[in-house]
């Protein structure tokens, strides 16, 4: 099991990461995650380098694989602690990323059954929508 961590400096500190050490994520990430004010699980990541396409714009994998680590930490009450993976995930890309932007994800559970949870979502760049999701995580006890 990926265990949590709680930042303590830069930009992100407060937040929390996974540690990622020889993921898929890893290559990715970091993203962070912190809970809002009002219990909304809220998910950011800086930008980078390496995020970036050919066309100088985000990569639409960066944020779709950003989406899903969105969709499971919008989940994560609903998970009861138990594993999951992701059925479907849909996605809009609607504006461009660029490197040096904060880029963050809000969501909400929009239905959660005995094993799915259905979640919707949006990743946004200051006040500019640049992606909408909807998925469903699929939720098992241990193997």
């Amino acid at each position: 099991m990926v265990g949590k961590v709680t930042v303590t400096e830069g930009e992100f500190a407060g937040w929390k990461t996974y540690d990622t050490h020889g993921t898929f994520d890893q290559v990715v990430g970091p993203f962070y995650f912190r809970p809002d004010p009002d219990g909304r699980m809220r998910c950011a990541f800086r930008a980078e380098a390496k995020h970036m396409n050919m066309g100088g714009r985000m990569h639409g994998g960066c944020l779709m694989t950003f989406a899903d680590i969105a969709l499971f930490q919008t989940a994560y009450q609903e998970m009861e602690g138990k594993n999951g993976v992701t059925v479907q995930l849909d996605s809009t890309l609607v504006d461009g990323v660029y490197e040096g932007e904060l880029v963050e994800a809000t969501g909400e559970v929009v239905r959660a059954g005995g094993s799915l949870i259905f979640v919707r979502g949006q990743i946004t760049v200051e006040a500019r929508t640049v992606m909408t999701f909807s998925g469903v995580i699929k939720k098992f006890g241990p193997r």
